[in-house]
Parts: structure tokens; C-alpha cells; sequence
């Protein structure tokens, strides 16, 4: 059958991550097709992709160079055919098959979601961070969500899922935050300024850390890194001030929230 979802993802070298990542996609309940971006990588990766041992349509994308992700990812959606694009972090493992008809059915109907994913924050500091204890993720390793779906502030760009039609819409991602960080939150924030909501679905997920960082800014000294980190931060907050702080938890919820910070953890 024809696919909906055009998955998207960029890579650079790290192919035992890709591999896996892919490897836990086999039984997804739906179809989809896939988009690769290589960043030049040195590792194998070229040749594996070639060889595609997969049951999946593939379109690949190799640059000669690293470009880093978000150009990457620009580069993925414009070669995606379907009307739904999912960006998907190589580091991760789904543990869930039906997890894309969860991200699917979340923009469905007509409840005002525009943006959806796996891991998000429902509140942003006027700095631009997100405040710790109001995250929400799936993850294996938890504490994970209890509710099917929540809505968030920002989703995290580990998984983001939307329409193509939105995202031509929004000229895609701001390639002015450079390599690597801000451009989730910023998408997060354009997707709402059309009057959308961003929410995370309950759809239990790995993340190994570091398989899309591996690239030229991951061999980066953690003074440089940081110092980029903080480049993003006051881009987007030079481009949302008007919209931070953001909050999209209930006054009940906040209060609830806030009592359950300053309950004395138990002892374990």
C-alpha cells in the first residue's frame, strides 16, 4: 500500500546505531517510506545504505560533506513524497510497533494538532529552557508518561511528526541556528503561532544518545558546544521573547505540579 508518512533521517557514520534504529522499525503497523541524508560518512554507512537490506522505499541523499543536521533534515523533507513527514533520530529504537499510527492519529481529525512527538516540555523559561519537572517523554528507561497524550510547550526533535503541507507553510527548519541546536523548539514555536497545538504521544521508545551528535560537533570541545548551545538559545529567544515565558499546563495542573516538586521524596 501506498505510504502516508515519509520518515526522514539524517546520519553521519554511527551505522550500528542506524542499524538497530532500523532494525526496530520492522514491525511498524503502518507503511511507510524513507528518506535518508548521509553527511558524508566514512564508516560504512555509504555501503549499507546501497545495499538497503530492507523491504522499504528509499530515497537516499548523500552530501560529500557534513552539513550538519538541520540542513540535513531540510534536505530529507523536500525529497519526501508523502503527506505526513516524521523526522526521526537515528539514535533511537522503537519498542512499540504501533507507534507511528500513534503519531498519525494524534494529527487526525479536527483537534487543532499541528505538531507531534515522543518527547517534549510543557513549560519554557523566558531564557528559552525547559523547566525539568514539566517533561514528558515515553522513554523505556522512565519515568514515563502515564497519559495516552499530552500537550506540550515544545516537542523535542528525537521524533517530530507533521504534515508536509505545514512544513512548506513554514519554510521548514531555520537553518540559522546552525549545526544542530534550537531548531525543535523553534519549529514547536512556529507550528503554535499558526494556532496548533504540539503534543507527545504514549509510545514507548530507546534513545542511545550521541548517534546524531557524532558528526564534526561532536567532536567539539564541551566549552564549544555549550557556547553553541547558548547561540541557540538567544536566537530563539531573540525570535519568541514575545512568547516566553509559555506554559500550556491548566492552572490546576500547575498547582499540582508545583505540590508535587515540594512533596519530601520518599525514601528508597
Amino acid at each position: 500500500p501506498m505510504s502516508r508518512v515519509s520518515l526522514v533521517m539524517a546520519v553521519f557514520n554511527q551505522l550500528p546505531l542506524t542499524r538497530a534504529c532500523l532494525e526496530s522499525l520492522r514491525p511498524t503497523t503502518i507503511p511507510f517510506d524513507l528518506v535518508v541524508v548521509d553527511n558524508g560518512s566514512t564508516d560504512g554507512t555509504a555501503e549499507f545504505l546501497r545495499a538497503f537490506p530492507y523491504p522499504i522505499p528509499l530515497r537516499l541523499q548523500r552530501n560529500g560533506e557534513n552539513l550538519g543536521l538541520i540542513r540535513a533534515l531540510n534536505q530529507g523533507w523536500r525529497l519526501a513524497g508523502s503527506e505526513l513527514v516524521c523526522f526521526l533520530h537515528n539514535d533511537t529504537e522503537m519498542r512499540d510497533p504501533r507507534w507511528l499510527e500513534r503519531l498519525v492519529a494524534a494529527l487526525e481529525g479536527d483537534r487543532g494538532v499541528g505538531l507531534v512527538g515522543l518527547y517534549g516540555a510543557r513549560r519554557v523559561r523566558r531564557d528559552g529552557r525547559y523547566v525539568g519537572r514539566t517533561i514528558v517523554h515515553c522513554l523505556v528507561d522512565g519515568p514515563a508518561m502515564r497519559e495516552p497524550e499530552v500537550e506540550v510547550a515544545v516537542v523535542d526533535g528525537v521524533c517530530l511528526c507533521l504534515k508536509r503541507s505545514l512544513l512548506e507553510q513554514l519554510g521548514g527548519f531555520d537553518e540559522g541556528y546552525g549545526f544542530f541546536h534550537g531548531y525543535d523548539r523553534d519549529l514547536s514555536f512556529a507550528v503554535r503561532e499558526t494556532g496548533r497545538r504540539c503534543v507527545v504521544v504514549n509510545a514507548p521508545f530507546v534513545h542511545r544518545g550521541g548517534g546524531t551528535r557524532a558528526s564534526s560537533a561532536a567532536e567539539l570541545p564541551l566549552a564549544d558546544d555549550l557556547a553553541r548551545r547558548q547561540e541557540a538559545l538567544a536566537r530563539f529567544v531573540g525570535k519568541w521573547g514575545h512568547r516566553l515565558p509559555s506554559d500550556v499546563r491548566r492552572p490546576a495542573e500547575r498547582v499540582r505540579d508545583w505540590l508535587t516538586s515540594r512533596a519530601p521524596r520518599a525514601a528508597l
